[in-house]
């Protein structure tokens, strides 16, 4: 994002404070950043905190007689990228139609630079069918939509609506002023856990949340390939424009990915795949016993290892997970000879379940690069960026 000219435009919510520290994340990355803001905004956050920090007067009135010309127009023209946020119910309906009523909305008219939104109300402002109509509006248009999380609102209900932490914000906004340099190719991802199951209420499984994954599937996407995701169980929503097959156990996540293995230029195997299963599952509810229950557990296939040998050529380019408590890095190392696989994202377990961020190594036969602590979707870009180099090596 090094030098890119960003316009943050700041609409009047609660949520508005966290447009400064939106601004600081982005010139922290690099970018050059200006700030125009509705007159309501300025009643939660003043522009002298903006100029502060840019060194830039913040726009806040259409007929400001500090600028000559049309300031909107100015800024319009100036940016390579604007994002709005928070964009509050009121501005995401008046943009949804082409309302150029204040200085946010009449700067976003005069811009052909891409959009970003992060939506932030209470959530049955969120939920509400206006609301959802806009969005898809604005999406129609090619906006494209941060959307809020779910957690704690000013109101001190806890729900859907909260706008997106601005490390978000700012990964999705790299994410669009990056070229589509994987358009044309098909990335397979494999994301969560897998459970084996004991009888039909219990199973055998590990804490994998899957977000790394889908934040793997989602880059990739946005890079402009042709994404499958095969998952297991989480509690996600399966990414808009990936193909998602959804499984259960580690023999339905291996005839999935080798359903999908043939086409595929890049295969990233991000699940957490049972090592084990159990092998006589109970076709009725196991019921307590006075004594001990010992299980009896079988090795489920290696499904990376079962890829590797199966490729021809080096395409496929095969990315592979260690998730260590001990070891990390000789660990992947060693698991990335044992499966002859192309690079091995190594991390310890305490960084890599759960959480938005994740603190990762990337290790291939002769290097290993360790990245700093940064945001799952921040860690995807940096896979895929390997996996395109490998593909161009």
């Amino acid at each position: 994002m090094e030098g890119r000219r960003v316009v943050v435009g700041v609409s009047g919510g609660i949520a508005a404070f966290k447009a400064v520290l939106l601004v600081r994340e982005l010139q922290r990355r690099g970018a050059r950043v200006r700030v125009v803001m509705t007159r309501t905004a300025t009643r939660f956050v003043g522009p002298a905190t903006f100029a502060g920090i840019t060194g830039r007067p913040a726009v806040s009135e259409l007929f400001d007689t500090s600028h000559t010309g049309e300031i909107h127009v100015e800024l319009g023209a100036w940016a390579e990228a604007m994002v709005i946020a928070p964009a509050t119910m009121n501005l995401l309906a008046r943009a949804a139609q082409g309302m150029a009523d204040d200085a946010v909305l009449a700067t976003l008219a005069c811009t052909d630079a891409p959009l970003l939104v992060a939506p932030a109300m209470h959530t049955r402002m969120w939920e509400r069918p206006a609301t959802q109509r806009n969005l898809e509006r604005l999406r129609a248009d090619g906006v494209r939509v941060v959307e809020p999380v779910v957690g704690p609102l000013a109101s001190g209900d806890v729900g859907s609506g909260r706008m997106a932490e601005p490390e978000a914000i700012a990964d999705a906004l790299g994410q669009t002023l990056r070229p589509a340099d994987l358009a044309g190719l098909h990335v397979l991802v494999s994301a969560g856990p897998t459970v084996e199951d004991l009888d039909p209420v219990r199973f055998l499984g590990n804490r994998s949340t899957g977000r790394m994954g889908y934040a793997i599937a989602e880059a990739a996407r946005d890079r402009g390939a042709v994404v499958t995701l095969v998952t297991g169980p989480t509690a996600l929503a399966p990414p808009r424009g990936v193909r998602s097959v959804a499984v259960r156990s580690a023999l339905d996540m291996e005839g999935a990915m080798q359903a999908a293995f043939p086409s595929a230029d890049v295969v990233i195997m991000a699940a957490a795949v049972a090592d084990y299963r159990p092998a006589a599952p109970s076709a009725q509810k196991l019921k307590k016993t006075d004594g001990p229950l010992t299980l009896k557990l079988v090795r489920n296939p290696d499904i990376l290892a079962a890829l590797s040998s199966a490729r021809s050529g080096p395409r496929p380019i095969l990315v592979g997970f260690a998730l260590e408590t001990e070891n990390v890095v000789e660990n992947a190392r060693a698991k990335l000879a044992r499966k002859g696989v192309d690079l091995v994202v190594a991390n310890h377990a305490r960084d890599g379940f759960g959480g938005d961020s994740n603190l990762v190594s990337l290790v291939s036969p002769d290097a290993v690069d360790e990245l700093p602590r940064m945001s799952k979707r921040a860690v995807a870009d940096r896979i895929l960026d390997r996996a395109r180099a490998l593909l161009d090596g």
